[in-house]
């Protein structure tokens, strides 16, 4: 009987070898546990010691690896006494709406002494992305990457690289980063700014008393190495280069794009770029500065300083005599404060690969064609709200900030939730406007009236809608660029340009050929950009800018997608473990 079982077995074997399946099996994804104590931890920057909150205790927080096709179980635990929430930020979600984690969209924040496991599949998807908390400024100090491996097997669609390297800018408060928001709320003013930007958490020399918190990379002569470059800043776009060394953008929001090259490239919070970044063939006696600065268009107070991290060759054998201290210091040269020339040219030379294998799906007809004005406003200052002091807003008003002049009021329970329990009365209008309710010259002179609405408004879309979406800054408190941010799917960046938007003229320019496929695009300061998507993802998704202080002004709103009639095309229920608000 064992003779004949083994037999069996082996001939079964043999079969899987002869049919090519055994590679097969070794292709299968598989899941993924990760957990996140949200914990307090003690960190000092700038000779400036304070408590930050941090996922077990790391800053920036841990790197969280995966292929695509395969799941990931992260059981997020909150020790600290702030509500928490995370969001896997490009992540599409598919069915799994209930793991997005904005904070009272899809799910309550998980309070203190609680934990949530976010469980999702990483669907069709691979390259770089990112995590961070989702809840009020906190994502601060709380974020990581988030890398996508290709399937095992699968090649990337240019050199393979010699090395990996995770690049992640951030903001640095000496302040708590709560405080702030709370006060520049409370006044109606803006915020103060940040004290530092950071590479993977750290300075670096340019600041005060922060030469030994420089990150270095360390690199070999003749290789190639892929930056997977991230900007989790809170409210600052940021322009990047690295001295006299070239980078080839291959990569931007996790889709592959035409190779180019360039010597600079621009990141908007929320987006990330991969680049390859090739050495020279020999040790060039020398060290490179690697800097980041803002690009900035807005008529606001901002952090006017500059991060640098360090380019170093290792030595070999024949350099090794000169100390790394001794050799030349090469700076680059990143476009100016306000170079909107150079963001347009960067932002246009981004096209989708659109190969066989990595195809751009353009929707080709629009079933629903939308209109959004973005930008700033105001709110009447509450006397009784200040004691009868004066706002610190515009001629004593409160900042506010809205799409369509919505400026939206986020509730006190989930939408989601809310949407799926038959329970929206008292908590959403499914009336959000197409286009705005008052047309107007949108990049023209200021407005005399700035005031704006306030509501917690959601667009309604049936199943498989396609959508073209035209965003058009506004003027009405100065133009100014917005990364906007779109919750659960892609979309194609078919059109943009300045001025107000032409129905008539401008859509026939559009690119529906090999668009820039991504998740979050800079909306141009005083212009436009037109998106399209199909909603294949039910579910409620937040839209919102990713500067952190527009979205709390209410520069946000949601989508309501419903289920399809298919199995595959309905939310699935909500999980036990979901948290209560």
């Amino acid at each position: 009987m064992g003779v004949a079982l083994f037999s069996l077995v082996r001939l079964f074997v043999l079969c899987c070898i002869t049919l090519g399946l055994i590679p097969q099996l070794a292709l299968a994804s598989i899941t993924r546990h990760y957990t996140f104590d949200v914990q307090l931890q003690n960190v000092t920057r700038l000779c400036h010691r304070k408590s930050i909150l941090t996922i077990n205790g790391q800053f920036p927080g841990p790197r969280i690896v995966a292929r695509e096709g395969d799941r990931l179980l992260i059981k997020v635990v909150n020790h600290v006494q702030s509500n928490i929430s995370i969001h896997w930020h490009g992540i599409r979600q598919l069915q799994t709406g209930w793991a997005d984690g904005p904070a009272y969209i899809t799910q309550c924040p998980i309070q203190t002494g609680n934990s949530y496991v976010y469980n999702f599949t990483i669907v069709g998807q691979r390259g770089t992305l990112w995590w961070h908390a989702h809840i009020s400024w906190l994502r601060s100090t709380i974020y990581g990457p988030l890398v996508i491996l290709p399937k095992r097997g699968v090649p990337y669609p240019f050199t393979k690289p010699y090395k990996e390297v995770p690049i992640i800018f951030g903001e640095w408060w000496n302040a708590d980063t709560e405080a702030v928001i709370k006060q520049a709320l409370q006044t109606g003013g803006g915020p103060n700014v940040s004290d530092a930007y950071t590479i993977n958490g750290l300075p670096g020399p340019l600041y005060n008393c922060s030469a030994k918190d420089t990150f270095k990379l360390k690199v070999q002569a003749g290789k190639t190495y892929m930056l997977r470059i991230i900007n989790a800043a809170l409210n600052d776009e940021l322009f990047f280069s690295i001295a006299n060394h070239t980078l080839k953008v291959v990569e931007a929001d996790a889709v592959y794009v035409k190779p180019f090259d360039t010597n600079t490239i621009l990141i908007a919070p929320g987006q990330t770029t991969n680049v390859l970044l090739k050495t020279r063939p020999s040790h060039p006696k020398a060290t490179f500065f690697m800097t980041a600065r803002p690009y900035v268009t807005g008529l606001g107070t901002f952090d006017n300083s500059t991060v640098a991290g360090i380019l170093e060759y290792e030595s070999t054998a024949l350099h090794s005599t000169l100390p790394m201290k001794k050799l030349p210091l090469h700076k680059p040269i990143l476009p100016v404060l306000n170079d909107t020339s150079f963001a347009t040219k960067f932002s246009n030379k981004l096209r989708s690969l659109n190969t066989p294998q990595f195809p751009a799906n353009v929707p080709q007809r629009v079933d629903k064609r939308l209109f959004f004005t973005i930008g700033l406003g105001t709110n009447p200052c509450s006397q009784q709200k200040h004691n009868n002091q004066t706002c610190q807003g515009p001629n004593g008003t409160m900042f506010a900030a809205s799409i369509n002049n919505i400026s939206f009021t986020m509730p006190n329970t989930a939408l989601l939730q809310s949407h799926f329990f038959g329970q929206s009365n008292g908590v959403y209008s499914p009336y959000f406007p197409i286009s705005p309710l008052i047309p107007f010259n949108y990049t023209g002179a200021q407005l005399n009236n700035t005031n704006v609405s306030n509501g917690t408004k959601i667009m309604v879309l049936p199943f498989n809608t396609s959508v073209e979406l035209v965003l058009q800054d506004t003027s009405i408190l100065g133009a100014e660029s917005h990364p906007l941010h779109l919750h659960g799917f892609n979309f194609f960046v078919v059109g943009q340009g300045f001025g107000n938007f032409n129905q008539n003229k401008d859509p026939k320019k559009f690119n529906l050929i090999d668009p820039v496929e991504r998740n979050t695009v800079g909306v141009p300061s005083g212009g436009w950009v037109a998106i399209r998507f199909l909603a294949d993802n039910p579910g409620v998704w937040f839209m919102h800018c990713h500067l952190e202080i527009h979205t709390s002004w209410g520069l946000r709103m949601a989508w309501l997608v419903l289920d399809g009639k298919l199995p595959n095309q309905k939310l699935l229920p909500p999980p036990l473990d979901l948290p209560k608000c």
